[in-house]
């Protein structure tokens, strides 16, 4: 297989953790309230949706003893 011409290119002989680190310094990172405020809000989600999963999941074990007897 013959290499890619834009391989042999100086500019892309830069090292996979130089790359990495350049791209990690385009990030935008959240500000710590905001990451705080969002990370309840996700997990206050989750708790409420967990209680409703289990509420119809005992409904559903109660209408099916019901049922079978």
């Amino acid at each position: 297989m013959s290499k890619n011409k834009e391989a042999s290119s100086p500019s892309l002989k830069r090292s996979w953790f130089q790359e990495l680190k350049a791209e990690f310094s385009k990030i935008t990172w959240p500000a710590k309230e905001s990451l705080i405020k969002q990370s309840i809000v996700v997990t206050v989600a989750a708790v409420v949706i967990g209680f409703m999963v289990a509420g119809v999941d005992y409904v559903i074990e109660i209408g099916m003893k019901w049922i079978v007897g």
